[in-house]
């Protein structure tokens, strides 16, 4: 089923496709160990931060691509410059604080922390947006197309009375994610990647 309330079936699809000259094909169920794959069971995985159940779903890391846009330089004015995505979606699954590793900016993934969410302390506008701390990155990187892979939430978005109390916050959140890569790096016998 598809649509709203569910209302869309399979039936109605096949109908649409001879009306308006598309084909139609129908798949088998997919599981993974025993259980539908399906966008809610992805969904579901991401809501709750479950990065490992995501790629056994998908078949891959979960990632998010996109142009890197001009934001407002708040985080190069703290010490935490941003790679800024736009997020399309009012209510993404995610949201949040991840480890995350770049793609398309070099010859190896970068690692980073990430915030997905409507930035509380900063904004009041409900818009979402993705943004990217790369750790010892330098270089311009707007306009260029990246992709963000998740690799394990932090922490939960939160709003801080002030600037100061959310910039001792970030700094921790970096900490944690160096931890993280550290630790990645030392279990697996990697770097990055």
């Amino acid at each position: 089923c598809f649509g709203a309330k569910r209302a869309g079936n399979f039936e109605a699809l096949a109908e649409a496709g001879k009306k308006y000259d598309f084909e139609v094909i129908a798949l088998h169920t997919v599981a993974h160990e025993g259980a539908r794959i399906s966008s809610s069971a992805v969904r579901a995985a991401l809501t709750v931060g479950d990065f490992g159940h995501v790629r056994e779903l998908l078949g891959e890391p979960y990632s998010i691509s996109g142009r890197v846009l001009h934001g407002r330089k708040l985080g190069r004015t703290i010490g935490f410059p941003t790679a800024n995505l736009r997020i399309a979606h009012r209510r993404p699954a995610l949201n949040g604080i991840f480890v995350v590793q770049v793609h398309g900016l070099g010859e190896r993934p970068l690692p980073a922390v990430a915030s997905m969410g409507v930035r509380p302390t900063v904004e009041d506008n409900g818009r979402v947006l993705l943004e990217v701390h790369m750790f010892d990155y330098i270089g311009d990187c707007y306009g260029k197309l990246i992709r963000v892979e998740f690799m394990e939430k932090l922490r939960d978005e939160e709003k801080y009375d002030d600037m100061e109390t959310l910039k001792r916050q970030i700094a921790l959140d970096v900490e944690n994610a160096k931890r993280y890569f550290t630790a990645r790096a030392t279990h697996t016998g990697t770097r990055n990647g």
